[in-house]
């Protein structure tokens, strides 16, 4: 096992991400949401903290940085492009970086739509992708700064990754992702076994999350914009991938 990877709950529904490499003890940490959690989990298991990658600038995913960094010394990675509103940054990549955390190599992965900046990590090894607030489970993220274009991209080099690729999103958002992707594409029998999963899992209060890529490809109206069901319900067999994904994306603002 190249990594064992431990989710952490953060403020109110938020999610970050602890990576421990077996092999040479070092320590990761996708996104810092909040410092005393991801303490909490370190010390439970006799871990330190050696770097925290970020995916983006929003106070969610990065205001235990600074106290993290005084307690473990630890190396920030994230977005070059964002740096001026990241945490300070020890090592600053882009789209195609490579890096290595001791012997597992991570890929960036540019994803703008959610903001301008956004990375995912990608960890080939693992099978793991580390999406934040671009894919998420059964959804995508807000458009604060990208436009439709944008994330409609992102979703579609998301969707070139192998199937089984594991994706952890930031945040546990996926009881109402699931009731709005039924008001778009109700008769699809993947999204309703996936909805009684989900409802299931948020019964016993565990994660949605991860969730399986060819299980978002299935159900997730947003990577579904080319679907003939999605394109019945809201009357538009004749448009553009963009401009259904456009609209789907609005029905969900207000949703």
């Amino acid at each position: 096992m190249p990594l064992e990877i431990i989710t952490v709950p953060c403020l109110s529904d938020n999610y970050a991400y602890i990576l421990h490499a077996p092999l040479t003890g070092l320590t990761a940490l996708v996104d810092a949401p909040e410092a005393g959690p991801i303490i909490a989990e370190l010390d439970k298991r006799g871990w330190t903290l050696d770097f925290i990658l970020l995916t983006h600038h929003h106070d969610d995913h990065i205001d235990g940085v600074p106290e993290l960094r005084a307690k473990y010394g630890t190396t920030v990675i994230g977005a070059e492009a964002d740096a001026h509103r990241l945490p300070d940054l020890d090592m600053a990549v882009k789209h195609g970086s490579l890096f290595s955390l001791g012997n597992v190599e991570v890929k960036v992965i540019d994803v703008p739509g959610h903001t301008i900046g956004h990375v995912a990590f990608y960890i080939p090894a693992a099978k793991a992708l580390f999406s934040a607030d671009s894919l998420m489970a059964l959804g995508c993220g807000r458009l604060f700064e990208g436009t439709p274009a944008q994330m409609l991209e992102t979703m579609e080099v998301l969707a070139t990754l192998p199937e089984d690729t594991l994706v952890y999103s930031g945040h546990e958002y996926t009881t109402t992702n699931a009731a709005f992707a039924l008001t778009v594409d109700p008769n699809n029998a993947d999204l309703q076994a996936r909805v009684a999963d989900t409802k299931a899992k948020r019964d016993r209060d565990e994660p949605t999350v991860p969730s399986l890529l060819s299980l978002e490809k299935k159900t997730n109206p947003f990577m579904r914009s080319s679907t003939t069901g999605i394109r019945a319900t809201l009357g538009m067999e004749n448009a553009s991938d963009l401009e259904v994904f456009t609209e789907v994306r609005l029905k969900r603002n207000q949703f």
